[in-house]
């Protein structure tokens, strides 16, 4: 979000199907536990929570960077 107008400026569906650096399909989930991870221009969070099963399973860490790379 923008600090200056509150305006959206960047939303990621985390639950969608995923293919994995190794070619493994994955699917992201429920975010519930720590926050993200931000180091060297990434962003790490974990996809897929479910404890006692009333929540999303998943399996995944995502990564972002800035432009993609």
């Amino acid at each position: 979000m923008d600090t200056a107008s509150g305006k959206v400026l960047w939303d990621e569906d985390t639950t969608q199907p995923l293919t994995t650096v190794n070619r493994v399909a994955a699917h992201g989930g429920s975010l519930n536990g720590s926050g993200p991870a931000i180091a060297n221009g990434m962003i790490y969070t974990v996809s897929g929570y479910a404890m006692w099963n009333k929540w999303m399973p998943g399996n995944v860490l995502i990564a972002w960077s800035v432009g993609g790379k």
